[in-house]
């Protein structure tokens, strides 16, 4: 045994003596290994949870299985979160992006499982969420973890949790082209050639793991008719629909998300939540957890097995039924997915985002076919229409176009592919320069860009460059009192606070310059009398954007920081700035 334990310790030396980068070579082949691994678990976990509990249902008792199981779910994630977890896992690719940029891409290790555990219980219980957010924030979780193991620095650790959610993404669609395109477009704000290698191979052995486990092939199986040059109109059409759906998805989930969490009481958040989504599952089945099976069944031009509901009856026969029932599940699916979430679920928007992509283009279709307009392929559009939802929502038109074309084998329609969802891009950005993943951390400030500038401002904290060797004195004070300030101190700004802490005012030596060695007036005059207020000030969690703007109006060398109470905390300074940024751009540059 402890012959075993002293040729894994040499074997872990070695491995950390590696050149860094065959390290992170080795490192991405590893993660991607462990990321594919829960990307299998986590559906696998879904299709097992979901079958064993919908398998021996009968026809007579499905209704009332729709409406209490996917709240029954929510209430079980709600317990894991609450007393087990203890820790805020939804929104799993926003949480990847603000631990990059605020929390030096470190996630907790409770991370690596915590996701799965809650995913798999809300979904398989029918939550209207998808599944690819939280195995994103897993695998993310794993090489962050990975990383802090090894005691990687910053831009290292960054890279291997990029790695990981490539590796989830390529895992759970066995897509490795889409899983890079993703870190690429939505996560990494600095990709260059160094960092391509791993994300590939992590992307790689992914798709390998899930391919050899769950079986190669693709994700949806399609009918796909020939692509014809004369339906390019109606492809930039569903483009630009797609974007203004794109735009409702975004904002009437942030909005929807933010007014159900105004219940204080996480329980009647949770029966509301609950009801209001049993409700409109009921009347709507194919709102039943990610609803892949609605989507499949419309991208083999299986209108009927998309429905699957008995409760309409003979209204089913009318010819207008499909396109009106389908574009209601359309715009409620956004509100099903914010109910799950809010009301204890935890999953995410990509799935979502896919089955309202693939009914929108069917929809729109099928629009057409039976106005006599065109006589357009259903199948094809509700494929393309994927794609097109796709690049609105997330803004990420490059991973849209070769997600969907890898997991439907739709490589021939790479056209309209690319018409539809550059449309659907160029449409959104026209209103919301955010994403969903990103509009949260823009609003806060904590969202990096692939501006280099802007992304190390964003990562530098006014509470890291603080300078607190000032020695301070109180507007009683006599001039002698603060002439023996000037004497121990090795700075010409003395900051003047009373009792409570609080800034009063400055006092600099070209001040005092002409009255410092004049002893007669060491007793007569205070620092009350000569003291100014500073040009300005800046607060202790202020963005670093706005502190430099402070600066630049003020012509300050420095100023004065301050909390919420305005209990003086020292100064910030412009070289202290300078190098801070020097510092933080040599660890994020990927090069």
């Amino acid at each position: 045994m402890t012959q075993t334990l002293r040729m894994l310790k040499k074997i872990w030396t070695k491995i950390k003596r590696l050149p860094e980068p065959t390290l992170l070579l080795a490192l991405s082949l590893v993660i991607g290994l462990l990321s594919g691994l829960a990307a299998v678990l986590l559906k696998v976990s879904i299709a097992f949870i979901k079958d064993l509990l919908t398998t021996h249902v009968s026809i007579q008792a499905e209704s009332l299985t729709y409406f209490l199981l996917p709240g029954a779910g929510m209430l079980l994630s709600l317990l894991l979160v609450r007393y087990l977890v203890k820790d805020n896992i939804s929104h799993g690719v926003t949480r990847v992006l603000e631990s990059i940029s605020g929390n030096r891409s470190l996630i907790r290790p409770h991370n690596t499982y915590t996701s799965i555990l809650t995913s798999a219980v809300t979904i398989g219980f029918g939550g209207s969420v998808g599944a690819e957010a939280p195995i994103v924030y897993t695998g993310a979780a794993i090489g962050s973890n990975v990383g802090r193991k090894l005691g990687l620095n910053y831009r290292s650790v960054t890279l291997l949790v990029c790695c990981g959610a490539a590796a989830a993404i390529a895992g759970i669609f066995k897509a490795p082209l889409a899983g890079v395109l993703f870190c690429f477009e939505i996560l990494l704000f600095n990709l260059t050639m160094g960092s391509i290698i791993p994300l590939l191979t992590a992307s790689i052995t992914a798709t390998a793991v899930s391919s050899m486990i769950m079986g190669g092939g693709v994700s949806f199986v399609s009918s796909i008719d020939p692509f014809v040059l004369t339906n390019i109109p109606y492809y930039l059409i569903l483009g630009v629909v797609c974007g203004f759906v794109s735009l409702f998805f975004t904002r009437t989930t942030l909005m929807m998300e933010g007014r159900i969490k105004r219940i204080n009481n996480v329980y009647t958040r949770w029966a509301v939540s609950a009801v209001t989504l049993g409700a409109l599952i009921l009347l709507f089945p194919p709102l039943y957890g990610e609803g892949y099976g609605s989507l499949t069944a419309l991208l083999n031009n299986n209108v009927e097995g998309a429905v699957d509901s008995l409760i309409y009856g003979t209204m089913s026969n009318n010819v207008w039924f499909i396109p009106v029932f389908f574009t209601a599940v359309l715009l409620l699916k956004v509100f099903a997915m914010s109910f799950t979430n809010a009301g204890g679920g935890v999953g995410g928007t990509f799935g979502p985002t896919l089955f309202m992509g693939g009914v929108l283009g069917f929809v729109i279709s099928r629009i057409f076919n039976i106005t006599g307009l065109s006589v357009l392929p259903e199948s094809n559009f509700a494929l393309v229409g994927m794609a097109g939802l796709m690049a609105g929502v997330m803004q990420a038109p490059m991973t849209a176009i070769f997600l969907i074309a890898e997991i439907t084998g739709g490589y021939e329609l790479l056209m309209p592919l690319i018409i539809t969802s550059v449309c659907s891009y160029v449409t959104v950005r026209n209103f919301e320069p955010y994403s969903i993943y990103t509009k949260r951390l823009a609003q806060q400030g904590k969202l990096l860009t692939h501006d280099s500038d802007q992304a190390v401002l964003t990562l530098l904290k006014t509470s890291e460059v603080i300078e607190r060797d000032f020695l301070t004195v109180t507007p009683q004070d006599t001039l002698e009192q603060l002439a023996e300030a000037v004497e121990a101190s090795k700075r010409n700004i003395f900051p003047v606070t009373d009792t409570d802490g609080c800034l009063q005012g400055i006092v600099t030596l070209d001040d005092i310059r002409e009255i410092m060695f004049r002893r007669e007036l060491y007793e007569s005059v205070f620092v009350y009398e000569l003291m100014h207020r500073p040009l300005d000030y800046v607060f202790v969690d202020e963005r670093m954007e706005s502190v430099m703007r402070k600066f630049e109006r003020s012509g300050a060398w420095n100023l004065p920081v301050l909390d919420a109470r305005f209990h003086y905390l020292g100064f910030v300074s412009k070289s202290r700035i300078f190098s801070a940024y020097r510092e933080q751009m040599s660890q994020v540059s990927h090069e």
